[in-house]
């Protein structure tokens, strides 16, 4: 079992309040943090006062983006249990990016009593409003301090914490989404599969365009014939059409989201039908027009269920459900966040305890 090393802070800070809660601007008072070294491997795991991380100007991750990040929450249940929701297969995807990335992976058994152990320390910033949670946050940076392409031979593991409201200023209503038809955020065979800050940065550009336009996220289309869907800049997305549920099929350039297997997995055991797929932005809109198309909706652990209300390719347009939540998002985000908050039964064993 991983030993960890515990320094309380002295000074803790003030909580935010739970009514006002935005997403990722407030931090608890401690964090985890893990070295490693080629030769000792993974070693000194310790949770220390939040603090700012100092490292060497020539430290890689500055350099060349060697470096790798998770998220996922934890809740409090109406008697108080903290729990986490499916964080082995958080673990697991850490390690799959880390293989990508060529960072050393991490026991995962470890890495999930790390998870634990953090969010055990500071379990009193777990907020408890409806729609608010505490959002965690483990990364690993390449640190050695070398100006050259090759991967690092020492790196820094940290588990930050963060208490948040929605992600959507939205909350559950519908978002309006744009197509991007520009730029690329990945192809397969490169790392859109991993969750990696490279992708994000990728997505900046389109992001800043589709705001200045009023719309909440872009729809990325695959980087070789930008016909077929790939995701939405932090989601995975599905369609309902002809009664049927479709989402893009896991083939290299897309996240493989633990919400969306949540998602598939509930869905089948409701009945649906569920077509993992490619799925072409053009049979999207024709199913919009046609009236085929009855919802849309993103899934990802910052947003949960976020339902699109609009989409916008080229300038052309399609309002979906009457740019209004539809019942089957509704269904999920009510389902899903009862059973991660303990509200109701977990049929499917996704909730983890921190006793």
């Amino acid at each position: 079992m991983l030993s960890i090393r515990i320094e309380k802070t002295n000074a803790p800070k003030p909580k935010p309040d739970q009514s006002n809660l935005q997403f990722g601007k407030y931090f608890t008072d401690h964090m985890f943090i893990m070295n490693y070294e080629t030769g000792k491997g993974w070693h000194d795991a310790r949770i220390v006062p939040y603090a700012p991380v100092v490292l060497d100007p020539a430290a890689m991750v500055f350099h060349y983006g060697q470096e790798m990040f998770e998220g996922l929450k934890a809740y409090k249940t109406p008697d108080g249990e903290v729990v986490l929701f499916r964080p082995e297969m958080n673990v697991r995807r850490m390690n799959a990016t880390n293989e990508r990335l060529c960072i050393p992976p991490l026991d995962e058994d470890d890495a999930l009593e790390a998870i634990k152990a953090v969010v055990r320390v500071d379990a009193d910033w777990i907020p408890e409003a409806q729609g608010t949670s505490l959002y965690i946050r483990p990364f690993i940076i390449a640190t050695d301090p070398f100006l050259g392409v090759r991967a690092s031979d020492t790196y820094l593991f940290i588990i930050i914490l963060s208490p948040v409201g929605a992600y959507y200023p939205e909350g559950l209503s519908p978002v309006k989404i744009f197509v991007e038809n520009e730029y690329v955020r990945a192809v397969k065979g490169g790392i859109g599969a991993a969750k990696a800050g490279g992708n994000y940065a990728a997505s900046l550009k389109s992001q800043a365009k589709a705001r200045a336009m009023g719309y909440s996220q872009v729809l990325w289309l695959d980087g070789v014939t930008r016909k077929n869907i790939d995701e939405v800049g932090t989601m995975n997305v599905f369609f309902v059409m002809d009664g049927k549920v479709v989402t893009p099929v896991l083939e290299g350039s897309i996240l493989p989201g633990v919400t969306r297997a949540s998602c598939i997995e509930m869905l089948r055991s409701w009945g649906y039908t569920v077509e993992e797929r490619t799925v072409s932005i053009g049979e999207v809109m024709e199913a919009g027009k046609s009236g085929a198309l009855s919802e849309a909706f993103g899934t990802g652990t910052a947003a949960v269920i976020a339902p699109i209300g609009e989409l916008n390719n080229g300038g052309d347009r399609i309002a979906i459900h009457g740019s209004e939540t539809g019942p089957l998002s509704q269904r999920l985000y009510d389902t899903l966040s009862d059973i991660q908050r303990g509200k109701t039964a977990d049929p499917f064993g996704w909730i983890t305890r921190v006793p």
